[in-house]
């Protein structure tokens, strides 16, 4: 799929990135973009590069050499504050390691968006925070419960509640079902991506589980559009 450049969500051009002291750079890719409210599945082999490139697309990292744009901001032009503001306020991201802060209560934790965004905070509220939750299969009984006393399937869901309250413009999801069943997997997919479309949510989904593939109208191999296609090196 083509996506111009003036109708793009996220628009990266010409990408380097090699992390501190590496020969060689990690990600080398000429041209990647994403259309808004578009889902796309991304894969590829451990080592590819795949959650460095979700990292860069949300400006948790920045490149030094190339563009990496969203909503038509280029992540490098900001600096502190103002790039941790942009991406609380257009981006929820739904971290591999989860990211949650385990002393807060499961609620609070995924009204910490809103705490943080005044857009976010429009678009959201505690009401919109409880379906996402109840949709997710997390009983109200566990909403007051401090994160850490939770199982890792359980977090992985409050984490994902997190990344979709305030209805964000991008979802990036890092290996988000790795700790779920099959049957939780199938339930948490049927949320996240409901919710996306509903919300008009552009979702860029990465998992090694290829059997999810075929619910995303695009799938994109990373090793296909990255040029130093290094496998086994970098995350």
């Amino acid at each position: 799929m083509s996506v111009d450049a003036a109708d793009a969500l996220i628009d990266v051009r010409a990408l380097r990135f090699a992390w501190p002291g590496a020969a060689a750079p990690c990600l080398d890719i000429d041209h990647f973009a994403v259309a808004p409210g578009e889902a796309v599945f991304l894969h590829g082999p451990s080592g590819s590069g795949k959650s460095t490139l979700l990292s860069l697309l949300a400006g948790v990292l920045v490149a030094r050499e190339g563009q990496v744009r969203l909503r038509g901001q280029d992540w490098a032009r900001l600096r502190g504050s103002t790039r941790d503001a942009h991406r609380v306020a257009h981006v929820g991201y739904i971290f591999q390691q989860f990211n949650l802060l385990p002393y807060l209560s499961v609620m609070d934790n995924v009204l910490l968006p809103l705490r943080f965004s005044a857009r976010r905070r429009a678009q959201g509220s505690r009401a919109q925070a409880e379906e996402l939750l109840a949709r997710m299969g997390l009983a109200p009984a566990l909403w007051s419960r401090p994160a850490l006393q939770l199982s890792v399937g359980q977090q992985q869901r409050v984490a994902a509640a997190r990344a979709l309250v305030g209805r964000p413009e991008l979802v990036i999801a890092d290996e988000p079902t790795s700790a779920l069943d099959e049957d939780s997997r199938d339930a948490f997919l049927d949320v996240l991506m409901q919710a996306c479309g509903a919300h008009g949510s552009a979702l860029v989904f990465v998992s090694h589980d290829r059997r999810i593939a075929a619910r995303f109208a695009r799938q994109v191999l990373l090793p296909g559009i990255n040029r130093a296609a290094t496998v086994g090196v970098n995350p």
